[in-house]
């Protein structure tokens, strides 16, 4: 298989801009190679973010692959309606239940919690988008059956601020 292609584009500076707030891990770092735990060991990383707007109501915080070999990228984690109170995420938390009012969405795979970093071996390093946008709604009124682009959407006109950090990894 041939996977020379070229790379897509930083995902959100393709939507309107809105200002930043910060977003730190203890676990990653961003543009450097995630450890294996948060590949193959389907271990999300611990996130925490302040800084946001006085505004916020809520968060939406996701991971996404804009480098995966299909026309959309690939989610690999959606928690929407976080609430405002909730600041951090710890290592882990993907495949535990989400913070009280929240919901984790089903990812491309089908199941609802965080699934590693899987690139193809040999393909280019990957990025993987964590963000968390602070929302002028203390909820999207999603389903939990919503998928994570339907999240994306629904909040555009509600994004008030948001924070991201792209580690990578590759085979």
């Amino acid at each position: 298989m041939n996977l020379e292609r070229p790379v897509a584009p930083e995902p959100y500076s393709l939507l309107p801009a809105v200002p930043g707030f910060a977003l730190r891990s203890t676990d990653v770092t961003a543009g450097e190679q995630m450890d294996e735990r948060h590949a193959g060991g389907n271990v999300s990383p611990q996130l925490s973010w302040d800084g946001f707007p006085d505004g916020t109501r809520s968060f939406l915080v996701n991971c996404f692959d804009p480098d995966a070999p299909t026309p959309a990228g690939f989610w690999h984690w959606t928690v929407v309606d976080v609430p405002v109170a909730v600041t951090s995420l710890p290592t882990g938390a993907g495949s535990q239940p989400a913070p009280e009012g929240a919901t984790v969405l089903r990812n491309d795979l089908g199941t609802a919690d965080f699934t590693g970093a899987a690139p193809p071996p040999g393909d280019h390093p990957h990025r993987y988008v964590f963000a968390v946008h602070a929302l002028d709604v203390e909820s999207l009124g999603l389903p939990a059956t919503a998928t994570p682009t339907v999240a994306a959407f629904a909040s555009l006109g509600h994004v008030l601020a948001r924070a991201t950090l792209a580690p990578v990894y590759s085979r």
